[in-house]
C-alpha cells in the first residue's frame, strides 16, 4: 500500500507540475485551455469553469493539459475541426516566442519542483556532512599503496585544511596525476604522507582510492543555507544526469537504462526508507523528466521548441501534416522503446527472483 501510494505521488507530482507550467504560462498569454486533468484514462468526475474543463480520471499516475488551436479538436458531430487563423484564444496564432514559452515552462516547472524539494529535504533534515575519516581503501591504488588506512582522518591536502568528506574530494579530484602531503590524524597522533593521484578515466578527477564511513551527521540549516544547498543540489545532479546520458549516448559508459519497472521499484524502496529519502528520490526524477523533455526527439517539447525555433528563423510555419506525422511516428518509436525496457526490467525481476 505505502509503495502504491509513494507511486502515485511520484508520478503524479511529477506530470501534474510539468502540466501546470505549460497551463499557467498559456492562461497567462491568453491562449485558451480546453482541459487540465489529473490521471489518464476514463474521467472519473470533472468541473467544467468559465473555459476549461477541470477532470479527474481513473489512472493517477499524470495529467495532460489540451490547448486549444494546438491540435486538432472534435466538434460534436465527431468531425476534426482547426481553430480559425484568427481566433485571438489559439496556441497556434500567439507569436513564436510566446508559444515556446508555452512548450518550455514544462520541463522548466520540474527543475522548480526539484529545487523546492531539495530546499524541503535540506531545511527539515539539515545539512547532511559526512566525516573526513577513511571508511575503506581500494586494493592496489594510491592510498592504500601510501600506506593509509580505514579510521584514519584526512585533516589536510598540502597544508590546506580539509574538515569534512565534501572539501577532501573537492582538494583531491582539482589535483589529476598530481603529488600531494596529507596530513592525517590517526589514534590522536598527526602522521603525514605522500600520495600521487591517478587521472579517473571517465570524470578526468584525481583519484586514491578512498572512500568515507557510512556515518552522516545533519547539521540544522537556516532557510538561506537550505536554499543554496538545495539549489547547488540541483546544479549538481542536472550535470551529472547530462555527462551520464551523454556517455551512454556515445558509448563510453553501456546503455542500462531503467523503465518503469524499475523505477516503481525504487520509488518503493524509497518510501519504506523515509519521506525525506522519498522527496529527494522525487526531485532527481523530476529532473530527469525535464531534462528529457527538453531533447529534439518527436512528440516531446524539446521537438516542438526546435520546429517553433525553425518556424521563427524561416518566417512561416512548417506543413502542419508532415509535423503531425513526426510527431505520430515519434511517439510510436517511444512507446516501442518503452515496452523494449519495460520488457527488461521485469526480465531483471525474475532474474533477481531466481
Amino acid at each position: 500500500m505505502l509503495t502504491t501510494l509513494a507511486i502515485v505521488f511520484v508520478f503524479g507530482s511529477m506530470v501534474m507540475v510539468h502540466e501546470f507550467g505549460h497551463y499557467i504560462v498559456a492562461r497567462w498569454f491568453g491562449v485558451k485551455v480546453i482541459e487540465f486533468s489529473f490521471g489518464f484514462g476514463p474521467k472519473i468526475v470533472g468541473y467544467q469553469g468559465k473555459e476549461t474543463i477541470y477532470a479527474l480520471r481513473i489512472i493517477p499516475l499524470g495529467g495532460f493539459v489540451k490547448l486549444h488551436g494546438m491540435d486538432a479538436e472534435v466538434d460534436a458531430n465527431g468531425r476534426a475541426i482547426i481553430a480559425p487563423s484568427k481566433d485571438a484564444h489559439s496556441f497556434m496564432n500567439k507569436p513564436v516566442w510566446q508559444r515556446m514559452a508555452v512548450i518550455a515552462a514544462g520541463p522548466i516547472m520540474n527543475f522548480v519542483l526539484a529545487v523546492v524539494l531539495f530546499i524541503s529535504v535540506f531545511a527539515y533534515l539539515g545539512i547532511p556532512v559526512v566525516s573526513n575519516t577513511i571508511g575503506s581503501l581500494v586494493t592496489g591504488k594510491p592510498a592504500a599503496t601510501a600506506g593509509i588506512l580505514p579510521g584514519d582522518r584526512i585533516i589536510a591536502v598540502n597544508q590546506e585544511s580539509t574538515p569534512d568528506w565534501t572539501r577532501l574530494t573537492e582538494v583531491i579530484h582539482a589535483k589529476p596525476d598530481q603529488l600531494l602531503t596529507l596530513t592525517i590524524e590517526r589514534a590522536n597522533e598527526k602522521q603525514t604522507l605522500t600520495v600521487k593521484t591517478e587521472i579517473d578515466a571517465q570524470t578526468g578527477h584525481g583519484m586514491i582510492g578512498i572512500a568515507p564511513e557510512e556515518k552522516v551527521t545533519y547539521v540544522q540549516a537556516s532557510i538561506l543555507e537550505s536554499t543554496r544547498y538545495g539549489f547547488e543540489r540541483s546544479v549538481d545532479f542536472t550535470k551529472l544526469i547530462l555527462v551520464t546520458l551523454t556517455k551512454m549516448i556515445t558509448g563510453k559508459i553501456p546503455a542500462d537504462v531503467g523503465g518503469p519497472v524499475m523505477i516503481a521499484q525504487v520509488i518503493g524502496e524509497g518510501a519504506h526508507q523515509g519521506l525525506a529519502n522519498l522527496l529527494g528520490l522525487t526531485g532527481v526524477l523530476s529532473i530527469q523528466l525535464g531534462l528529457i523533455n527538453l531533447f529534439p526527439i518527436p512528440a516531446l517539447d524539446g521537438s516542438r521548441l526546435i520546429f517553433l525555433l525553425i518556424e521563427g528563423l524561416r518566417g512561416k510555419p512548417l506543413n502542419p501534416e508532415k509535423e503531425n506525422m513526426i510527431h505520430l511516428v515519434g511517439f510510436v518509436l517511444l512507446m516501442v522503446l518503452m515496452l523494449a525496457v519495460t520488457y527488461k526490467d521485469v526480465l531483471r525481476l525474475f532474474v533477481k527472483a531466481g
